[in-house]
């Protein structure tokens, strides 16, 4: 435990702190016995700055503050792959469906670093806050009670539904200066609004942390943005996200952290940091953040840390600048001309604008106040105000726009933009509007303008802290049973997937060429199948519906290469794994950019895909592929997408000898008979490669407790059991897997 005068010290001196309110950062809000060891970071950072013989930047010195062995780690950015401690994980609960799974199956009693779930996902958006949730809770009641009794047996704070959105949570409770933290989130960056390392990941990624396994990244690059000037009028700080976004567009940012700095942050409110930091997932970054500065006042404001915030999915209100214009449209008799709805961020945040009067003012103006979750910004949204192929507009504050994402209708044209001209949009019914120069006509026929809107940065009565909506876990677990029904729709114990056979991958079948960009929407789109995403199978049925085929230019449409049909993707794909066809998908720049949801590297090896092979790949989706025993490949020569048609098939040789920095060998055979031969490349790690080779990192972590197994020989107990599981019907797997629950501490 470090003593206030000494934290003080270091930040001001290793994180170039120039005013530091930290008395309240020791105190955890869900854990309020346990305490910040600012002492070692500083140790790590101390040790390594030596060795490099360098100053190092902010984000350098968190991330290698958290180095697991920093005396001897090889670093060098964008090449070698560093092994982490990070301080805490977030779960949300459409990706914990399947990350719990995986944790229970590891065998571990307890998770062995903070983590929470948070339950933000699966609340569609229909008819306005109490409703949406009421029905929500009805509709998901089986899974919310998994992540619950789960959550209470293996030691992870739950937060129930509607106690707001991962990101604000996270910004509210567990972010400070020099944490890292990693969330089953794309957007998880968010917290570097508070000064933290904040990083989205793949589910097995948060499996190896909760374990007590060292965490894998590859080493990061920096980008710096220096910011000048301030803000003023109507510009906010979604305007300097956009401008970076269209700088450095959609991976220009991929493999780096950026990095702000310069005088132009201190006018950018916290929260509007955490926006910037937020939306750096759009431009590939591995995550973004801003150096603590007098604007991060809320650590001393209350318990552990408190704001006053933008929700981050949804309807991003920073409440007071929308409110304030909103006013000006009520006093000049006006109302909203387009449906205009607001989503906030975390249970606080109503609380307080319902006190403070600001929700009845956005009521008033005829917006409709949705439930703390996320969702229109992840297409848990019924549309019914617009015929199929009807082609229209939305305006957004979200933070990602990929086509049919918020209503999945490919005919929605999305904008994003600032919530203040959201809502000045919203009152004046077009798109034409400027809010600078353009003038409203109110109710008495008299011509006025919109004035910039204003509002106070924290609430003058500090925060009303809502409902309690957050589930401590017990102490002693050794009672709390996990309830899955093997007759459940919505959720399904994992097999493991099998091992590599040891040879080379002979004719594989190309599945799918896909034509320009393939997020992981496109691979495994949410909105109505988040409801699956703790059911392998029931969720593979949307793999790649939403890719199109360079083939004929359609989605979800592909040829089956035995009966020459044209069907849904996954059909063709469960056609080929029932027959024993093993295939691979061709994909182009970027592949599975966006979220972080594993389902799009379980889903391809769940229904027989062995390979991806691309120009290039997104961060996270490439890691969660390795992490499943896939092979992400890219082109040594880009041109060569070109060379693959879609009814040809390849062979991909090498694996025998496949080591970090070798490429592999490529055969494209050509149904006249002919070949070409081309080179693929790869960003496996010796550790990785042992992934691919026991079939998937979850196998490999299996591998490792054999000596815990030997143990009980002779015991004859159902692995689920034994890890305090209860299965409602007959027993899921017919071979029963023995497992000693005191194997952790070898893995640590």
């Amino acid at each position: 435990m470090v003593p206030y005068s000494l934290l003080v010290t270091w930040l001001q001196k290793a994180l170039g702190v120039r005013q530091c309110h930290v008395a309240s950062v020791l105190c955890q809000r869900a854990k309020p016995n346990e305490y910040i060891h600012y002492d070692l970071l500083e140790k790590n950072i101390n040790i390594v700055r030596k060795r490099l013989n360098r100053p190092l930047t902010f984000s350098e010195k968190i991330v290698y503050g958290h180095l697991d062995d920093p005396a001897n780690q090889e670093i060098e950015q964008g090449k070698i792959y560093l092994r982490l401690r990070p301080d805490r994980v977030a779960t949300q609960d459409a990706t914990a469906q399947m990350a719990m799974p995986q944790f229970i199956s590891s065998g571990l009693p307890k998770v062995a670093v903070p983590s929470t779930i948070h339950c933000d996902h699966l609340i569609e958006a229909q008819l306005g806050g109490e409703k949406d949730l009421c029905r929500a809770k009805d509709i998901n009641q089986e899974v919310y009670n998994f992540l619950a009794t789960a959550g209470a047996k293996y030691g992870v704070g739950f937060w129930r539904p509607g106690s707001g959105i991962i990101h604000q949570i996270i910004l509210e409770n567990y972010a400070y200066p020099g944490v890292l933290l990693i969330g089953t989130d794309s957007h998880t960056p968010n917290g570097g609004g508070l000064g933290g390392i904040c990083i989205g990941v793949g589910g097995a990624d948060a499996v190896d942390v909760m374990a007590g396994i060292p965490w894998e990244l590859k080493c990061p690059k920096v980008i710096g943005v220096k910011l000048t000037g301030s803000l003023s009028g109507w510009t906010s700080s979604k305007d300097v996200i956009l401008k970076v976004a269209g700088i450095l567009t959609v991976k220009g940012g991929t493999g780096a952290i950026v990095e702000y700095h310069g005088l132009g942050v201190d006018s950018i409110s916290c929260t509007g940091m955490a926006t910037i930091c937020n939306m750096g997932a759009e431009i590939g970054a591995t995550t973004s953040v801003f150096p603590y500065n007098h604007r991060m006042k809320y650590l001393s404001k209350t318990e552990w840390v408190q704001l006053a915030a933008a929700p981050i999915q949804a309807m991003r209100i920073q409440v007071g600048r929308s409110a304030a214009v909103a006013q000006q449209a009520l006093a000049h008799g006006l109302k909203c001309k387009s449906q205009f709805t607001i989503t906030l961020g975390s249970e606080q945040i109503p609380a307080t604008i319902e006190r403070d009067g600001y929700a009845q003012i956005l009521r008033d103006v005829g917006g409709i106040v949705l439930a703390n979750a996320c969702g229109h910004c992840i297409g848990q949204w019924d549309r019914k105000d617009i015929k199929k192929g009807e082609k229209n507009t939305i305006v957004t504050s979200y933070n990602r726009n990929f086509t049919g994402r918020n209503d999945a209708k490919p005919e929605t044209h999305a904008f994003v933009t600032s919530p203040e001209i959201v809502t000045a949009l919203a009152i004046a019914g077009t798109l034409k509007f400027n809010p600078e120069t353009d003038f409203l006509t109110g109710k008495d026929g008299k011509k006025f303008k919109l004035e910039a809107p204003d509002a106070d940065e924290l609430p003058r009565s500090d925060f009303d802290p809502g409902q309690d909506t957050y589930q401590q876990p017990p102490k002693d677990s050794s009672g709390q049973w996990v309830d899955v029904s093997p007759t459940s729709q919505c959720l399904q114990l994992l097999e493991p997937f099998d091992k590599w056979d040891g040879k080379d991958l002979e004719d594989l079948q190309i599945l799918i060429k896909v034509k320009g960009k393939c997020t992981t929407d496109h691979i495994s789109a949410a909105g109505p199948w988040l409801k699956f995403r703790g059911h392998l199978d029931n969720i593979s049925n949307n793999l790649l519906i939403g890719a199109i085929n360079i083939e004929n230019g359609k989605a979800n449409s592909v040829r089956n290469a035995v009966t020459q049909e044209f069907g849904p993707v996954p059909d063709t794909a469960r056609y080929y794994k029932k027959h024993g066809i093993r295939w691979v998908v061709i994909g182009d720049e970027n592949y599975g950019e966006g979220s972080s949801r594993e389902h799009a590297a379980l889903e391809p090896r769940h229904l027989g895909g062995r390979a991806i092979v691309t120009k290039s790949f997104a961060r996270i989706h490439e890691t969660n592929l390795k992490k499943q025993g896939l092979l992400p490949l890219t082109f040594a020569d880009p041109s060569d997408y070109n060379k693959i048609h879609p009814v040809d098939k390849l062979t991909i040789q090498g694996l025998k000898d496949f080591a970090p920095g070798k490429p592999l060998k490529c055969i494209i055979k050509h149904p006249n008979g002919t070949q070409e031969t081309i080179l693929l490349n790869h960003t496996f790690n010796e550790t990785q490669i042992e992934w691919f080779r026991a079939g998937s990192a979850q196998n490999r972590m299996k591998e490792l407790q054999q000596y815990g197994r030997s143990r009980l020989a002779g015991c004859h107990v159902p692995l689920w059991t034994l890890l305090g599981v209860r299965s409602t019907g007959p027993c899921a797997s017919s071979e029963p897997e023995l497992v000693d629950p005191a194997w952790p501490p070898a893995l640590r």
